[in-house]
Protein backbone atom coordinates (compact mmCIF):
# COMPACT_ATOMS: atom_id res chain seq x y z
CA UNK A 1 0.00 0.00 0.00
CA UNK A 2 2.60 2.45 0.70
CA UNK A 3 4.33 1.92 -2.84
CA UNK A 4 0.77 3.00 -4.25
CA UNK A 5 0.66 5.98 -2.60
CA UNK A 6 4.18 6.98 -3.43
CA UNK A 7 2.97 6.58 -6.91
CA UNK A 8 -0.19 8.68 -6.87
CA UNK A 9 1.68 11.15 -4.98
CA UNK A 10 4.40 11.48 -7.62
CA UNK A 11 1.82 11.81 -10.46
CA UNK A 12 -0.29 14.80 -7.91
CA UNK A 13 3.03 16.34 -7.71
CA UNK A 14 4.22 15.81 -11.57
CA UNK A 15 0.35 16.94 -12.73
CA UNK A 16 0.41 20.37 -11.01
CA UNK A 17 1.26 22.41 -13.45
CA UNK A 18 -1.35 21.19 -16.26
CA UNK A 19 -5.14 21.97 -16.12
CA UNK A 20 -6.06 18.96 -16.27
CA UNK A 21 -4.69 14.85 -15.24
CA UNK A 22 -5.72 11.84 -15.90
CA UNK A 23 -5.02 9.42 -12.86
CA UNK A 24 -4.95 5.88 -13.51
CA UNK A 25 -7.27 2.79 -12.51
CA UNK A 26 -5.50 0.77 -9.41
CA UNK A 27 -6.79 -2.68 -8.96
CA UNK A 28 -8.28 -2.53 -5.41
CA UNK A 29 -5.77 -4.36 -2.79
CA UNK A 30 -5.62 -4.35 1.02
CA UNK A 31 -9.79 -5.20 1.34
CA UNK A 32 -11.13 -8.24 2.77
CA UNK A 33 -14.29 -9.12 0.63
CA UNK A 34 -17.01 -11.68 1.68
CA UNK A 35 -20.60 -13.29 0.24
CA UNK A 36 -23.08 -13.73 2.96
CA UNK A 37 -22.65 -14.00 6.60
CA UNK A 38 -21.93 -16.53 9.08
CA UNK A 39 -25.78 -16.29 10.90
CA UNK A 40 -27.47 -17.12 7.66
CA UNK A 41 -24.83 -20.27 6.94
CA UNK A 42 -25.71 -21.50 10.63
CA UNK A 43 -29.37 -21.07 9.81
CA UNK A 44 -29.03 -23.37 6.52
CA UNK A 45 -28.84 -20.55 3.77
CA UNK A 46 -27.09 -22.80 1.29
CA UNK A 47 -28.22 -20.89 -1.98
CA UNK A 48 -25.95 -19.67 -4.29
CA UNK A 49 -25.18 -16.29 -4.23
CA UNK A 50 -22.36 -15.24 -6.50
CA UNK A 51 -20.60 -17.12 -9.82
CA UNK A 52 -17.13 -18.29 -9.12
CA UNK A 53 -15.99 -15.66 -11.99
CA UNK A 54 -17.70 -12.93 -9.79
CA UNK A 55 -15.79 -13.87 -6.71
CA UNK A 56 -12.84 -13.94 -8.31
CA UNK A 57 -12.98 -10.56 -9.59
CA UNK A 58 -12.70 -9.24 -5.85
CA UNK A 59 -9.67 -11.20 -4.99
CA UNK A 60 -7.01 -14.31 -5.43
CA UNK A 61 -6.89 -16.00 -2.38
CA UNK A 62 -9.48 -17.10 0.02
CA UNK A 63 -11.89 -19.57 1.28
CA UNK A 64 -15.87 -20.48 1.80
CA UNK A 65 -18.44 -22.94 0.33
CA UNK A 66 -20.64 -23.26 -2.44
CA UNK A 67 -24.01 -23.58 -2.77
CA UNK A 68 -26.02 -26.62 -1.14
CA UNK A 69 -22.98 -26.70 0.81
CA UNK A 70 -21.16 -29.12 -1.63
CA UNK A 71 -18.14 -29.06 -0.44
CA UNK A 72 -14.86 -26.27 0.97
CA UNK A 73 -13.31 -23.99 -1.17
CA UNK A 74 -10.00 -23.30 -0.97
CA UNK A 75 -8.74 -20.10 -3.62
CA UNK A 76 -5.10 -19.84 -4.24
CA UNK A 77 -3.43 -17.75 -6.35
CA UNK A 78 -6.62 -17.12 -8.35
CA UNK A 79 -7.86 -20.51 -8.77
CA UNK A 80 -11.00 -22.20 -6.98
CA UNK A 81 -10.44 -25.58 -5.35
CA UNK A 82 -13.55 -27.77 -4.61
CA UNK A 83 -13.26 -30.68 -1.94
CA UNK A 84 -16.16 -32.42 -1.64
CA UNK A 85 -17.93 -34.52 0.95
CA UNK A 86 -15.74 -37.55 -0.46
CA UNK A 87 -12.35 -35.75 0.58
CA UNK A 88 -11.17 -35.22 -3.29
CA UNK A 89 -10.18 -32.08 -5.17
CA UNK A 90 -12.15 -30.60 -7.76
CA UNK A 91 -11.79 -27.72 -10.25
CA UNK A 92 -15.33 -26.14 -10.42
CA UNK A 93 -16.65 -24.48 -13.79
CA UNK A 94 -16.76 -20.29 -13.65
CA UNK A 95 -20.32 -20.47 -12.92
CA UNK A 96 -20.82 -22.59 -10.06
CA UNK A 97 -21.88 -20.10 -7.62
CA UNK A 98 -20.95 -19.86 -3.84
CA UNK A 99 -22.97 -19.20 -0.91
CA UNK A 100 -20.92 -18.42 1.29
CA UNK A 101 -17.01 -17.39 0.83
CA UNK A 102 -14.04 -14.74 1.63
CA UNK A 103 -11.60 -13.60 -0.35
CA UNK A 104 -8.72 -11.01 -0.81
CA UNK A 105 -5.90 -9.90 -3.00
CA UNK A 106 -2.98 -11.54 -1.04
CA UNK A 107 -0.10 -9.00 -0.94
CA UNK A 108 2.05 -10.49 1.98
CA UNK A 109 3.22 -7.69 4.14
CA UNK A 110 5.21 -10.25 6.82
CA UNK A 111 6.75 -13.54 5.44
CA UNK A 112 8.66 -15.80 7.89
CA UNK A 113 10.31 -19.66 7.83
CA UNK A 114 8.93 -22.22 10.27
CA UNK A 115 12.28 -24.13 11.28
CA UNK A 116 11.21 -25.71 14.42
CA UNK A 117 8.06 -28.01 14.18
CA UNK A 118 4.74 -26.58 16.00
CA UNK A 119 3.10 -29.43 17.47
CA UNK A 120 0.08 -28.85 17.24
CA UNK A 121 -3.28 -26.33 15.67
CA UNK A 122 -2.85 -24.05 19.05
CA UNK A 123 1.45 -23.60 18.49
CA UNK A 124 0.85 -23.04 15.03
CA UNK A 125 -2.02 -20.08 15.93
CA UNK A 126 0.35 -19.12 18.75
CA UNK A 127 2.96 -18.90 16.19
CA UNK A 128 0.41 -16.39 14.09
CA UNK A 129 0.09 -14.29 16.40
CA UNK A 130 3.11 -13.46 17.04
CA UNK A 131 3.58 -12.11 13.86
CA UNK A 132 0.07 -10.28 13.48
CA UNK A 133 1.02 -6.26 12.96
CA UNK A 134 -2.49 -5.41 14.49
CA UNK A 135 -5.46 -6.45 16.91
CA UNK A 136 -8.07 -4.69 14.93
CA UNK A 137 -6.92 -5.66 11.68
CA UNK A 138 -8.49 -8.49 9.62
CA UNK A 139 -5.59 -11.09 8.66
CA UNK A 140 -5.13 -13.26 5.38
CA UNK A 141 -3.03 -16.39 6.61
CA UNK A 142 -1.03 -18.41 4.22
CA UNK A 143 0.85 -21.43 5.03
CA UNK A 144 2.59 -23.39 3.01
CA UNK A 145 5.06 -26.00 4.02
CA UNK A 146 5.63 -29.91 4.89
CA UNK A 147 2.78 -31.37 7.90
CA UNK A 148 3.51 -33.95 9.96
CA UNK A 149 -0.24 -34.67 10.37
CA UNK A 150 -3.26 -32.67 9.04
CA UNK A 151 -7.05 -33.76 9.92
CA UNK A 152 -9.84 -31.85 8.01
CA UNK A 153 -13.51 -32.14 7.26
CA UNK A 154 -16.02 -31.59 4.58
CA UNK A 155 -19.26 -32.04 3.85
CA UNK A 156 -22.12 -33.84 0.94
CA UNK A 157 -23.97 -31.88 -0.90
CA UNK A 158 -27.21 -31.37 0.53
CA UNK A 159 -30.93 -31.17 -0.80
CA UNK A 160 -33.48 -28.83 0.05
CA UNK A 161 -35.44 -28.28 2.42
CA UNK A 162 -31.68 -27.34 3.86
CA UNK A 163 -30.76 -28.38 7.34
CA UNK A 164 -29.08 -26.35 9.65
CA UNK A 165 -24.99 -26.38 9.77
CA UNK A 166 -24.44 -27.89 13.11
CA UNK A 167 -26.80 -30.43 12.13
CA UNK A 168 -24.93 -31.77 9.55
CA UNK A 169 -21.37 -31.25 11.01
CA UNK A 170 -22.51 -33.17 13.58
CA UNK A 171 -21.84 -36.55 10.80
CA UNK A 172 -19.31 -34.91 8.87
CA UNK A 173 -16.64 -37.06 7.00
CA UNK A 174 -13.40 -36.53 8.28
CA UNK A 175 -9.98 -36.90 6.50
CA UNK A 176 -6.41 -37.61 7.63
CA UNK A 177 -2.85 -36.51 6.39
CA UNK A 178 0.56 -37.75 7.49
CA UNK A 179 3.75 -36.43 6.35
CA UNK A 180 1.87 -34.71 3.09
CA UNK A 181 3.30 -31.06 1.58
CA UNK A 182 0.40 -28.39 1.24
CA UNK A 183 -1.08 -25.46 1.91
CA UNK A 184 -3.25 -23.52 4.69
CA UNK A 185 -5.40 -20.53 3.74
CA UNK A 186 -7.43 -18.68 5.42
CA UNK A 187 -8.05 -15.59 7.68
CA UNK A 188 -8.01 -14.10 11.54
CA UNK A 189 -11.05 -11.81 12.49
CA UNK A 190 -11.47 -9.61 15.08
CA UNK A 191 -14.26 -10.37 17.49
CA UNK A 192 -15.96 -7.06 16.31
CA UNK A 193 -17.24 -8.92 13.12
CA UNK A 194 -18.37 -12.17 15.16
CA UNK A 195 -21.43 -11.92 13.86
CA UNK A 196 -20.71 -11.78 10.31
CA UNK A 197 -18.11 -14.35 10.20
CA UNK A 198 -16.02 -16.88 12.83
CA UNK A 199 -13.80 -14.23 14.67
CA UNK A 200 -9.84 -15.89 15.47
CA UNK A 201 -8.49 -18.23 12.66
CA UNK A 202 -10.53 -19.85 9.88
CA UNK A 203 -7.95 -22.07 7.71
CA UNK A 204 -8.65 -24.62 5.26
CA UNK A 205 -6.14 -27.33 4.04
CA UNK A 206 -5.07 -28.00 0.30
CA UNK A 207 -2.44 -30.87 -0.42
CA UNK A 208 0.34 -30.08 -2.55
CA UNK A 209 -0.42 -32.17 -5.49
CA UNK A 210 -4.41 -31.14 -5.08
CA UNK A 211 -5.94 -34.25 -4.35
CA UNK A 212 -6.66 -33.99 -1.06
CA UNK A 213 -7.82 -31.17 1.63
CA UNK A 214 -11.00 -29.80 3.75
CA UNK A 215 -11.40 -27.25 6.67
CA UNK A 216 -8.84 -27.68 9.20
CA UNK A 217 -9.22 -29.25 12.07
CA UNK A 218 -5.84 -30.31 13.45
CA UNK A 219 -2.23 -29.99 12.17
CA UNK A 220 1.50 -30.68 13.07
CA UNK A 221 3.39 -28.00 11.30
CA UNK A 222 7.22 -30.03 10.61
CA UNK A 223 8.51 -27.13 8.38
CA UNK A 224 7.48 -24.43 5.87
CA UNK A 225 6.90 -20.71 4.97
CA UNK A 226 4.22 -18.20 7.04
CA UNK A 227 2.97 -15.63 4.87
CA UNK A 228 0.64 -12.99 6.09
CA UNK A 229 -1.62 -10.23 4.49
CA UNK A 230 -3.35 -7.43 6.71
CA UNK A 231 -6.37 -5.74 5.51
CA UNK A 232 -7.98 -2.76 7.13
CA UNK A 233 -11.31 -2.77 4.60
CA UNK A 234 -13.85 -4.62 4.99
CA UNK A 235 -16.73 -5.32 2.59
CA UNK A 236 -19.80 -7.22 2.64
CA UNK A 237 -22.56 -8.83 0.18
CA UNK A 238 -25.70 -9.82 1.75
CA UNK A 239 -27.65 -12.67 0.61
CA UNK A 240 -30.53 -11.54 -1.36
CA UNK A 241 -32.34 -15.04 -1.33
CA UNK A 242 -32.67 -17.71 1.37
CA UNK A 243 -32.79 -17.50 5.11
CA UNK A 244 -32.01 -14.75 7.28
CA UNK A 245 -29.11 -13.24 7.52
CA UNK A 246 -29.34 -12.94 11.26
CA UNK A 247 -26.52 -11.98 13.72
CA UNK A 248 -25.22 -15.37 15.83
CA UNK A 249 -26.60 -15.08 19.77
CA UNK A 250 -25.13 -16.79 22.50
CA UNK A 251 -26.84 -19.69 21.62
CA UNK A 252 -24.93 -19.66 18.08
CA UNK A 253 -21.81 -18.28 19.59
CA UNK A 254 -21.68 -22.42 20.72
CA UNK A 255 -22.87 -23.63 17.23
CA UNK A 256 -19.99 -21.64 15.90
CA UNK A 257 -17.45 -23.84 18.06
CA UNK A 258 -18.67 -26.88 17.03
CA UNK A 259 -19.06 -26.16 13.51
CA UNK A 260 -15.43 -25.23 13.25
CA UNK A 261 -13.92 -27.47 15.86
Amino acid sequence: MRTRLSILAVLLFAGAGFAQITLPVLPEREVLFQVSTLGALLEGNYEGQVTLADLRRHGDFGLGTFEALDGEMCVVNGMVFQVRGDGKVYTPAEQVLASFAVVTSFDPDVTRQVLQPLPDLAALEEFLDGLRVSPNLLCAVKISGEFEYVKTRSVPRQSRPYPPLAEITRQQPTFEFHSVQGDLVGFWLPECLKSLNVSGYHLHFLTADRTGGGHLLEARLKSGTVALDSCAEFRLLLPDQGATAASPDGDMQAEVEQVER
